[in-house]
């Protein structure tokens, strides 16, 4: 229980640190899109701005004569433009067109003369705005109605190159800021939205994270039960029989041997269950080291058969070897750790082998690879038991192990020590018809 809640509160950390950190990148990528957004449109805007003055600024100065002074020819491109001092006012006349209201019907322009006196208007003039003269060149200015407007400020010559004045074109920009509310308020909207998305993502995410934690810790969990089941199942027997001994003062010599035997064949088993758990520690850990040495796979072959000839023959097992090649195969390894492996194979086929069956190794070599099966005609693997065969203490007859001495360790190491060689350990098995375990290791 208590592991289930230190699981919970790890993943909602997890799924915190994911939310946060994907709340950081949209704040700021939203604040970077707003930036881009409104600089693309500033850009936009004063190159519009800038093109619409300098066309009306060439096309003036060509037609002024006098400073301070507006020639009627103006009237040719500027239809609307009227004289301050004239009391004009903005009728604009729907048949009239212009540069502005061609472009834009926002936009206005301002002529001053040299004193920096507005001496005409023309196109959509904001009446609200300062009448002063700012000579800068770029102004966003506002009106007492806060409205903005942007415009920019040129020096008008007369044709005679003499300074005439000043010309400003300028548009309001209600309709950029418009949109850029727009989009603010898009993202002032949308971010609270993508942030609670990426919440709930977020706890999948760590739901995924955790998974592959949770399933090792289970693991360990199941491993620590196995190895403290199997260890404790000689060291009660060894304490029964001791206590029995105990309970039993007059024992001849007979049967003092006879429980000393007992005592030492369930120690020798603590022992080889403890080595066998140290080992694959010690590959868990990559510790081991591995004997470069040339390593004659014939030779092991040939030798293991003759070994385990006789325990094949008490299992009424027929143990055989057929070797596929002419020549000599060599791998570069560890010779003990290859015979361990090989040994565990035929230990295990002649054991799940009913009598009169029969296990047979195989070497063969093909593709720079050496090939050693070991068929048998046991009982075989279930297909849905495959998967776990190589699993730490898992058995697919456990009683049957049991009886025979097995820890649920041999598949275990035997895998461990084909990883350690670079090569490969698969089992092709039919239930009730026999297996086929395929070791794969890289030539010489």
């Amino acid at each position: 229980m208590n592991q289930n809640k230190l699981f919970q509160r790890t993943r909602i950390r997890l799924a915190l640190w994911y939310a946060i950190v994907m709340g950081l990148i949209l704040t700021v990528c939203g604040f970077g899109l707003y930036i881009t957004v409104s600089h693309a449109h500033e850009v936009a805007l004063d190159r519009e701005l800038e093109f619409i003055a300098k066309t009306l600024h060439n096309n003036l100065e060509l037609k002024l004569k006098q400073p301070g002074k507006l020639e009627p020819v103006i009237k040719q491109f500027l239809p609307n433009v009227c004289l301050v001092e004239s009391g004009c006012t903005q009728e604009q006349s729907s048949s009239q067109r212009h540069i502005l209201n061609a472009i834009h019907q926002g936009y206005y322009v301002r002529l001053f003369d040299k004193p920096g006196n507005l001496i005409a208007i023309a196109g959509s003039y904001p009446e609200k705005i300062s009448s002063a003269l700012n000579t800068k060149l770029w102004q966003t200015i506002k009106d007492n109605q806060g409205n903005f407007y942007h415009q920019m400020s040129l020096s008008l010559h007369t044709r005679d190159n003499r300074d005439w004045g000043y010309i400003q074109v300028g548009r309001n920009i209600a309709d950029i800021n418009d949109y850029m509310d727009a989009v603010k308020l898009s993202l002032v909207v949308g971010l609270p939205m993508a942030m609670m998305m990426v919440a709930v993502a977020s706890w999948w995410l760590a739901g995924l994270a955790m998974r592959p934690i949770y399933q090792s810790y289970r693991q360990i969990q199941q491993f620590t039960a196995d190895a403290a089941h199997e260890l404790r199942t000689p060291l009660a027997a060894s304490q029964a029989t001791v206590e029995s001994a105990l309970l039993t003062p007059d024992l001849d010599t007979g049967e003092i041997w006879d429980i000393l035997r007992t005592i030492k064949r369930q120690n020798q088993r603590l022992t080889s269950l403890v080595a066998d758990l140290l080992m694959l520690s010690r590959f868990d850990r990559q510790s081991i080291p591995m004997g470069r040495e040339l390593c004659c796979l014939n030779d092991i072959v040939s030798d293991l058969v003759e070994e385990f000839a006789a325990m094949a023959i008490s299992a009424q097992v027929k143990l055989t070897s057929a070797i596929r090649v002419d020549e000599e195969v060599n791998v570069v390894g560890d010779s003990e750790q290859l015979y361990r492996l090989m040994a565990n194979l035929i230990v295990n086929a002649i054991q799940y082998t009913p009598a009169g069956g029969k296990v047979t190794v195989i070497l063969d070599c093909s593709d720079h690879y050496a090939s050693i099966q070991v068929e048998d005609t046991g009982i075989g693997i279930p297909q849905t038991e495959i998967s776990r065969i190589f699993d730490r203490f898992y058995r697919v007859n456990s009683d049957r192990s049991r009886h025979t001495g097995g820890s649920g360790l041999g598949l275990a190491i035997a895998q461990a020590i084909v990883q350690s060689h670079q090569g490969s350990l698969n089992v092709q098995s039919e239930f009730g018809k026999g297996s086929t375990f395929t070791i794969k290791l890289p030539v010489n």
